[in-house]
């Protein structure tokens, strides 16, 4: 078993405990949206109000937090990475509730929509312009569903962030 799936299996007996069960995001979720490329870790979507119970969890598995805020949080033990972003806005939380079992090459796990995940790829290259990797996965989600995104959706985020202009480029593209 992969070490990202190792890690994984660790966390999933505590997660079936939470309120709301926390969904893959990030690297790992493009999987099951069609699109693979490599990942060094692990990210989930979590219920804000399970914040502190997740901390607890991964501390208890040997990582330590190196960073933690509203937000988000990062951990590391050894050279694995445990990485959570947590919803308490409301766009957010319903991405966590609506999110579905997917098949993924980890095995059957929650991942969030790939609207919601262009939704949050977006969010951080407009955090950080200067991760290309993310306009990249954008890209590469909607070559790969175009035909079956919710497109309002997808525009509603690029408007939100006042990016329309890059959905337009996005889509023009030839394949």
């Amino acid at each position: 078993m992969s070490r990202l799936a190792d890690q994984i299996q660790q966390v999933l007996p505590a997660f079936s405990t939470l309120e709301t069960p926390p969904a893959l995001v990030c690297g790992l979720a493009l999987a099951a949206h069609k699109v693979i490329r490599a990942t060094r870790d692990v990210d989930f979507l979590v219920a804000s109000e399970d914040a502190e119970r997740v901390h607890a969890l991964l501390l208890s598995l040997d990582y330590q937090c190196v960073h933690r805020s509203e937000d988000a949080a990062n951990y590391v033990r050894r050279d694995e990475g445990f990485d959570l972003l947590y919803a308490h806005r409301p766009i957010a939380n319903a991405l966590l509730r609506e999110a579905l079992l997917r098949e993924t090459p980890l095995g059957k796990l929650r991942v969030i929509s790939a609207e919601g995940l262009i939704g949050f790829k977006l969010q951080a290259v407009c955090n950080d312009p200067s991760r290309s990797q993310d306009i990249e996965d954008i890209r590469q989600l909607l070559r790969a569903n175009r035909a079956v995104l919710e497109m309002s959706q997808v525009r509603r985020y690029f408007e939100l962030f006042e990016r329309e202009t890059l959905l337009d480029e996005l889509l023009a593209e030839k394949e």
